[in-house]
C-alpha cells in the first residue's frame, strides 16, 4: 500500500501534467476547426493539426517535462536552495502558456486575413489556459502541506492568537531617574534646594499632579515590547467555528485573486472589435509577460516589483488607448487600479526615501 507522501506525490503530478497537456489539445482543436472552415472543410488540414498538437505534447513531456521533474525529484536537497523562483513553473509557462497565447493569436490572423469570422475563442479554451495556470499556481503553493489533519507548514503563525512576547529588557522609570539626580546633588524630595529664601519651583506640589510615590507605582521596572497580532482571537462556544481559518484554503482565494487582473485583460481581448484587429497582438503579448510573475515564489520581495514592471504599468497603458480606441470594453476599475498600485509603488518604494518626504514636521 503507497504511503500518503506517495499518493500525494502522484496527485499532484498528474494535476499539473493534466493541466500542461489539456489547454493544448483543446485551442489546438478549435484551431484545427477553424482551418477546415477557411479552407472550405478539407479535413485533412483538420488532422494535420490535431497531429501536430499530438506530437507537440508527446515531445514536450518526454524531452523537458519528464526530466526536469526526475531533476527536482533527484536533487531535492539542492533545488530546495530555489527561494525566489520555481522551476516548475517556468516550465509550465514555456509548454503551455506560450504556445496556447500564440494560437489564438494565430486564430485571429488567419481569419482577418482570409476575411471571414469563424471563432474568435470567446469563452471556453481561453478560460480553461487560465484555470489551469492557476491550478499549477496553487499545486506549487500547497505541495509543503499535507492534506489532512491542521497545516503545519504553510503558514506556523495561523494559529497565533493575541500578542507575543518578543523582547524583554530593562528600562529605568521616571522616579529612579529623579532618584538618581537626586544622589547626585545631595538633595531629596522632602528637602528642596533653597534659593535666595525660596523654595525651588521644581518639586512644587502643584494641585492635581501626581505623586511621584504614584508614579513609580504605575510604572514597572521591566518593559514588554510585544508585537500585537492582526488576526484574531480564538474563542470558543457554538460559534467558534466562525474564527476558524486554514492557510491551505486561503491559497485558493488567493490564487484567484492574484490573477484576476490577467484573467480580466484576456477577457477584453476576447471581444470581438479587439479579436479581428491589430490591437489583440499587444494585448496577449502583455497579457503573457504578466503570467512570468508566477515563477516568482510568493514570498520573495521581487514580486512586488515584477508586478508592478509586467502587470500594472503596461496595463494601464494598454487598457487607456483600448478605452480611446473602442470605448468602454474594460471598465473603469481596472486602469484605475493599476494607476493607483503603480503610484504607490513609486512613492514609497523611492520618493519616501527621499530626504525632504523625511521630514519630521511631515504627516
Amino acid at each position: 500500500m503507497p504511503s500518503g507522501k506517495t499518493v500525494k506525490f502522484i496527485l499532484y503530478e498528474v494535476l499539473q501534467f493534466a493541466a500542461l497537456s489539456v489547454p493544448i489539445f483543446v485551442v489546438m482543436q478549435r484551431f484545427a476547426s477553424l482551418i477546415r472552415g477557411v479552407k472550405g472543410q478539407d479535413v485533412t488540414a483538420y488532422w494535420l493539426v490535431v497531429a501536430a498538437s499530438i506530437a507537440y505534447v508527446t515531445s514536450a513531456t518526454l524531452l523537458v517535462w519528464v526530466p526536469l521533474k526526475y531533476l527536482i525529484l533527484k536533487r531535492r536537497r539542492s533545488t530546495s536552495k530555489f527561494t525566489q523562483w520555481r522551476p516548475t513553473a517556468l516550465a509550465y509557462i514555456i509548454l503551455c502558456t506560450l504556445p496556447c497565447f500564440a494560437i489564438l493569436i494565430a486564430s485571429s490572423k488567419v481569419q482577418v486575413d482570409s476575411g471571414h469570422r469563424l471563432d474568435h475563442f470567446a469563452e471556453l479554451p481561453v478560460s480553461l489556459v487560465l484555470v489551469c495556470l492557476i491550478c499549477v499556481d496553487i499545486t506549487e503553493r500547497i505541495r509543503p502541506c499535507r492534506l489532512l489533519g491542521k497545516s503545519d507548514s504553510l503558514d506556523p503563525d495561523l494559529d497565533m492568537s493575541g500578542p507575543v512576547l518578543t523582547h524583554l529588557e530593562r528600562v529605568t522609570t521616571i522616579t529612579g531617574q529623579l532618584h538618581t539626580d537626586e544622589g547626585q546633588n545631595g538633595l531629596t524630595p522632602g528637602h528642596p534646594e533653597a534659593r535666595n529664601g525660596s523654595s525651588s519651583g521644581r518639586w512644587r506640589d502643584l494641585s492635581g499632579s501626581p505623586d511621584p510615590s504614584a508614579l513609580s507605582s504605575r510604572s514597572s521596572s521591566t518593559a514588554y515590547l510585544y508585537s500585537s497580532s492582526s488576526r484574531p482571537r480564538s474563542y470558543s462556544g457554538h460559534l467558534g467555528f466562525l474564527w476558524r481559518r486554514d492557510g491551505r484554503a486561503e491559497v485558493f482565494a488567493d490564487s484567484f485573486m492574484f490573477w484576476l487582473d490577467t484573467v480580466e485583460m484576456v477577457r477584453v481581448a476576447g471581444e470581438p472589435s479587439v479579436f479581428y484587429s491589430a490591437w489583440v497582438f499587444p494585448v496577449y503579448i502583455l497579457a503573457f509577460m504578466s503570467t512570468l510573475r508566477l515563477v516568482i515564489t510568493p514570498s520573495s520581495p521581487l514580486l512586488s516589483s515584477a508586478g508592478f514592471a509586467l502587470q500594472d504599468l503596461p496595463f494601464f497603458v494598454i487598457r487607456v488607448a483600448l478605452i480611446v480606441v473602442f470605448g468602454f470594453v474594460t471598465p473603469v476599475l481596472y486602469p484605475l487600479k493599476n494607476v493607483l498600485v503603480s503610484l504607490t509603488f513609486l512613492y514609497f518604494t523611492f520618493l519616501s526615501r527621499l530626504r525632504i518626504f523625511r521630514r519630521h514636521s511631515m504627516f
